[in-house]
């Protein structure tokens, strides 16, 4: 039986149609010699009240080549099948066809739904010939002002797959939240040379060409547990540095290779990023080393989450240049007057701005910030670095941070709560209008969540750090894992989730510590 589109259109709106059918409609009887294209899985998000965008990537093959060949597939586009249902078991399909792979990015779908009722689950599945991907699960968000009871989210960042398995993903996946916040290092450029490897970086180079980029996300996406938790919860995210090169910021290496070669390394890994995310085509389609990912989520009257973009807008590090020995990224007031520039920004001006603007607009009880690097101060007590300040941080931009708190308090922002990655372990702190005065009133609460797998911070260095800055409520870098949120009117219940080996595939899991945050009181407590 030959279908041409018109056809297949009028049989996707008037019957059932067979996922093979569908899948041929697509793919022009396309036989894929693996079985599969669909290897790296699929994924969803952005989620909004009448739609999301789902992601799936064809790969047959799921590795480039050296010279950039995707294996197993040709042609400028490939067609490809898609169902969404209200249903698991695809009975009630709410909308069916046909949308198109792109070479120019890997033949990745990111396809933008919309038209579909709020406040609801969907589940889909895409087709190509006669090969039919793994069902996913989606959401849409509540209606602008519904009066959402509860939304359970967990929170995950910095998986370095060299240095365990994945299984804290599997065991945030098995307690079925309504989202995921995954707040950087979702991928590591680089390969491991100071730490104990449990399974390698196949291509055992670091990444800093677009094949190299396209390798390390699909390696990454073959692991069963990280295809399972994208499955199974839609995704809010940003970046951090490794998925470009660690410590970067803007068009500044770490390394301090020239801006206009690290812009070049740059737009290779913003592309590769979105090739492999849920992102929309329509804001986040990289332009060069340009991608805006920055984006605000609302569900309802109960909660807006600003995702931020903590690294490709900001100020070019204080004191940028070639370390001090000993010294690293840490600077005082002494040795690095610039620290204090006011026109410093981690956010850059037109994002700061978008996020004021919207802490003015915001409908929602809880206002929720998701961004990559730590905010609470961090005072150092190590002889002449005595309140010295890692400039990789928001310590590094501390009007920058000024600023934003005191927007929180000037603007009476309704519970704000903010959460954080990048620094491999758990901390509970205070935010304050001035870290320096115990007295200074707590405008927010921030929860900072541990690697999944990426190795501690030097552990007794940072419990001093810890206990000379009494803001900081709770600091533990031992374990690996994630953060589980369950956020209702009233109250938000922070649990810090451990995993009891990430060397062990079948590791188990147990809660290190639960904070409550109530509505209308600033600061966390035990609970």
């Amino acid at each position: 039986m030959t279908i041409n589109r018109r056809r297949f259109l009028h049989l996707a709106a008037s019957s059932v149609v067979a996922p093979a059918l569908i899948g041929r409609a697509a793919g022009q009887e396309r036989t894929w010699r693996s079985g599969t294209p669909f290897t790296l899985g699929v994924a969803a998000g952005c989620p909004r009240p009448t739609g999301f965008v789902l992601w799936t990537r064809l790969a047959p093959e799921p590795f480039v080549s050296e010279s950039g060949l995707l294996g197993g597939i040709s042609g400028p586009t490939i067609d490809v099948g898609y169902e969404i249902a209200r249903d698991d078991a695809f009975q009630d399909i709410a909308v069916r066809g046909i949308t198109s792979a792109d070479r120019d990015f890997a033949y990745s779908v990111h396809l933008e739904v919309d038209g579909l009722e709020p406040g609801r689950p969907y589940w889909y599945r895409f087709m190509s010939g006669e090969a039919v991907s793994r069902t996913g699960r989606a959401m849409t968000a509540p209606a602008a002002g519904a009066d959402l009871d509860r939304l359970r989210f967990g929170t995950v960042s910095c998986s370095h797959y060299e240095l365990g398995y994945f299984s804290p993903y599997r065991h945030l996946a098995d307690e079925h939240p309504d989202l995921v916040m995954y707040l950087g290092d979702y991928i590591y450029e680089y390969i491991e040379k100071r730490h104990p490897t449990v399974r390698a970086h196949s291509d055992g180079v670091e990444a800093t060409t677009l094949p190299t980029y396209r390798n390390r996300y699909a390696q990454y996406h073959t692991d069963p547990d990280l295809q399972r938790l994208r499955a199974e919860a839609p995704g809010l995210i940003t970046w951090d540095d490794h998925e470009v090169e660690n410590d970067y910021g803007d068009q500044w290496s770490a390394n301090f290779i020239a801006p206009e070669q690290f812009l070049l390394r740059r737009a290779a890994a913003y592309r590769a990023f979105y090739e492999h995310m849920p992102l929309s085509p329509r804001l986040s389609r990289p332009n060069g080393p340009s991608m805006r990912i920055y984006d605000r989520f609302d569900f309802g009257k109960l909660a807006r989450v600003s995702m931020l973009d903590g690294r490709q807008y900001r100020s070019r590090g204080a004191c940028y240049g070639p370390p001090r020995k000993g010294r690293g990224h840490l600077e005082t007031a002494a040795s690095c007057p610039e620290l204090f520039d006011e026109n410093r920004s981690i956010l850059g001006t037109e994002q700061e701005g978008w996020l004021y603007l919207g802490f003015a607009q915001s409908p929602a009880r809880w206002n929720i910030l998701g961004q990559d690097v730590m905010m609470a101060r961090l005072r150092t007590n190590e002889g002449d670095l005595r309140d010295a300040h890692w400039t990789d941080a928001w310590d590094g931009y501390p009007s920058n941070r000024a600023r934003v708190l005191q927007h929180i308090s000037d603007a009476k922002v309704s519970n704000p709560v903010v959460f954080s990655g990048d620094i491999h372990s758990y901390w509970t702190n205070d935010l304050k209008l001035d870290f320096d005065k115990p007295s200074s009133p707590v405008v927010a609460t921030e929860f900072v969540g541990t690697s999944v797998t990426a190795t501690p911070p030097p552990e007794e260095q940072m419990r001093r750090y810890a206990r000379d800055n009494p803001h900081i409520r709770f600091f533990e870098p031992k374990f690996r894992g994630y953060v589980s949120v369950d956020l209702t009117r009233e109250r938000m219940q922070t649990r810090y989730r451990t995993v009891s080996d990430v060397t062990d595939p079948q590791a188990t899991v147990s809660t290190l510590k639960s904070y409550v945050v109530e509505s209308g009181k600033a600061g966390a407590i035990e609970g």
